[in-house]
């Protein structure tokens, strides 16, 4: 407990200042202390506790959109930054989207859905496996990696791509989809929302998607040292946190053009791509997690439940 409130009193004041960066005037977060002390605090000391000399380690961290996963990274790293001195990296399986140019060529070859990115199949998994190769060798070089510029739909220019001048000791590998799991082919059968029910009556985009997981999503996710999970109540909870998301995403790029800002028919459809898997990640994702945080409908973790 003495390390906790150690640790606690080093890295508050960051923490707070970085929480505070991510607040607007109508949705402040509630007990900073709590989430810090009683949850962050002990996942950093357990992700510590499995760190190897020789080679980062590549933790996973999954959790249905508007679920926090960015807010959540990004403490851990302070905390394994500030406190434990390592040299981490957070990187989203989000800034690994084809181009739209690509997406563009896919919506046409396979099926007009995977325009939309998210799906399993919409990301370069080559990119990120040649990632993850790359800063396992004994030899390091400097690594730049896409970053992805959700409001213009396309990746940013090269200039602003991630640059990693030092091997890491920790790699946060955060997505909604990380550590998803295929369904079986009957379990495809019967659509689940209008979406796939109007656009994909013949379950051409769910296959294809489906065998994406199986395949090299599933290659992918083996090179996870664990997997922490952030578990919503439920699906609708997901969305109402999803469309706050986007009212925040619109004031921070207030007055600026060509954006891509999603309006709130545009998000509820957009969720309907990530509903399949999203759900079924409910019942896998408890099996197959590290780390289970459980968060309570004012999007708070109220429990952690440690697995292995």
């Amino acid at each position: 407990m003495q390390e906790i409130n150690d640790c606690f009193k080093k890295v508050k004041k960051d923490c707070f200042k970085f929480i505070s960066s991510q607040e607007t005037k109508k949705d402040k977060f509630k007990n900073k202390d709590k989430m810090i002390k009683s949850f962050l605090i002990p996942v950093s000391f357990w992700i510590v506790k499995k760190i190897n000399k020789k080679k980062p380690l590549i933790i996973g961290l999954a959790g249905g959109q508007g679920s926090g996963k960015t807010t959540i990274s990004s403490i851990l790293s302070i905390i394994l930054k500030k406190y434990f001195k390592l040299n981490v990296f957070v990187i989203s399986i989000d800034d690994f989207y084809k181009t739209r140019k690509d997406r563009k060529i896919l919506s046409k070859n396979k099926h007009p859905l995977l325009m939309t990115r998210g799906v399993p199949g919409t990301h370069d998994i080559n990119l990120i496996l040649n990632f993850f190769k790359k800063i396992k060798l004994k030899k390091f070089n400097t690594l730049e990696l896409p970053r992805f510029n959700k409001s213009i739909d396309d990746r940013y220019g090269k200039n602003l791509w991630h640059k990693i001048k030092s091997k890491p000791d920790v790699i946060i590998f955060e997505g909604w989809c990380v550590g998803a799991k295929a369904q079986s082919n009957s379990q495809l059968k019967k659509p689940i929302n209008s979406l796939e029910k109007v656009y994909d009556q013949r379950a051409k985009w769910r296959i294809h998607v489906n065998n994406q997981l199986k395949n090299k999503y599933k290659t992918l996710f083996k090179q996870l040292d664990g997997l922490l999970y952030l578990k919503a109540k439920n699906f609708n909870l997901l969305r109402e946190w999803r469309l706050k998301q986007e009212r925040k995403l619109l004031i921070q790029t207030k007055n600026k053009k060509n954006l891509k800002i999603m309006s709130r028919g545009d998000v509820l459809n957009f969720m309907q791509t990530y509903q399949r898997i999203t759900q079924q990640m409910f019942k896998d994702a408890l099996k197959s997690s590290s780390i289970i945080m459980n968060l309570n409908s004012n999007h708070q973790i109220e429990k952690i439940k440690l697995k292995k």
